[in-house]
C-alpha cells in the first residue's frame, strides 16, 4: 500500500469514521472520471484544488463540487494574498500527494482549507484517497468536521 493511501486510511480511522476506501479499475484523476467510477453526480465529487500563495509560497486547499470552477479572484480574496498555480513539487512537499490524487485529509502539513457550500447539498460525496485510482465516500458534514475548512463562496 502506498504511503499516501495509508495516511488517508489512518486519518479516517483517527476521525472515528468507518469508511471504506475503494480502488477503482480506471483512473479517477479528474472529477468526471471519479464520478463515472463512483456512479454518482459530478457535483458529488469533492475536488481538491491547490493554489500557491504568492506572498507566502505555501499552498491553499479549496474543496469544491466536481462541476464547479474556482474563481482565482474570489479565492485570492479569501486567502488574503494573490494565488497562483502550485507546481507538482510544491503540492507533493506540502500535502504529501501527487497531483491527480490529492486527498482532503492525511496531508503532511496543516493547509488553510476552504469549502464550497455546494458539497453540503448531498448526503454522500466522494473524495480522492491519495492515489489516482482510490476514492472514498463520506458525509459532507464528516468531511467538514475533520478538515476544519472555512465555508465560502469562491466559485466562478
Amino acid at each position: 500500500m502506498s504511503k499516501s493511501l495509508a495516511r488517508v486510511k489512518r486519518a479516517l480511522a483517527e476521525a472515528g469514521l468507518d469508511v471504506q476506501v475503494v480502488e477503482m479499475a480506471a483512473e479517477t484523476r479528474t472529477a468526471q472520471q471519479a464520478a463515472d467510477a463512483a456512479g454518482c453526480a459530478l457535483d458529488q465529487i469533492a475536488k481538491s484544488i491547490i493554489f500557491r500563495g504568492e506572498a507566502t509560497g505555501h499552498v491553499r486547499l479549496f474543496l469544491t463540487a466536481g462541476g464547479n470552477r474556482v474563481s482565482a479572484d474570489k479565492a485570492s480574496a479569501l486567502a488574503g494574498e494573490p494565488l497562483g498555480r502550485a507546481d507538482a513539487d510544491l503540492v507533493r512537499r506540502e500535502t504529501g500527494f501527487a497531483i491527480g490524487g490529492v486527498a482532503p485529509i492525511g496531508l503532511l502539513t496543516q493547509v488553510p482549507t476552504f469549502l464550497d457550500p455546494r458539497l453540503m447539498d448531498f448526503a454522500e460525496i466522494w473524495a480522492a484517497a491519495g492515489t489516482p485510482r482510490h476514492i472514498f465516500p463520506i458525509a459532507p458534514g464528516d468531511l467538514a468536521r475533520i478538515t476544519g475548512p472555512v465555508p465560502a463562496d469562491f466559485i466562478d
